[in-house]
Parts: structure tokens; sequence; C-alpha cells
């Protein structure tokens, strides 16, 4: 068997794929046969450290960041940079950015 080709069924499997999509998978991008039973061998061999993390005892809290923005590509002293807006409301800043565009590009 190729090396590493156990590693990469392994991923796609914890990627959701199922055993006939890996084999699928497998044939296209490696050009290599392999048979649903070994994919379901390989997998079988890490079905045990699945379900005990599935089952893991978890913490009472967690630490979550949620981070929202939107990159635009604005020109600016002749050159296009990268602008951020940090703002709750996306919506409403994209449309004040798209309304000083319009008012800069009527201006012309």
């Amino acid at each position: 068997m190729l090396d590493g080709l156990e590693n990469v069924i392994i991923s796609l499997y914890a990627k959701g794929m199922s055993n006939s999509d890996i084999e699928e998978q497998i044939r296209e991008v490696y050009n290599f046969e392999v048979s649903t039973s070994t994919i379901s061998r390989i997998t079988d061999s890490v079905s045990s450290d699945i379900i005990a993390w599935q089952n893991r005892p978890l913490e009472a809290v967690y630490l979550i960041v949620w981070m929202d923005g939107i990159v635009f590509k604005v020109r600016e002293n002749s050159k296009i940079i990268n602008k951020v807006t940090k703002s709750k409301n996306n919506y409403a800043t994209l449309t004040k950015i798209q309304t000083s565009m319009n008012k800069k590009q009527l201006m012309k």
C-alpha cells in the first residue's frame, strides 16, 4: 500500500466521508484501487479512539472567541489597500462604504 495512505483514509473518514466516497476519492486523486473492505478495516482501527473522544467528559465552561469583520479592497492615495469593518452591524457599515464610494465616484 502507498506510504501514508492509511493516514489519508483516516483523515477523509474524520471529515465525514463514507467508505465508498473515500474509495472513489483515492481512485481519482491517487489513481490507486483500494476496496471498501480495506477502508473499513483501516477506519475500524481508530473507531475505539473516536468513541472514547465522543464520550469524554466535557468541561463546565469553554472560552469562545468570535471575531466578525468584512475585508474590502479600497483605493487610497492611488494604492489599493485592505480595510476591515469591525462593526456589529456589518450590513450598515457596508452600506455606508458603498454610499461614500458612490459619492466619490459621482464627484469624479
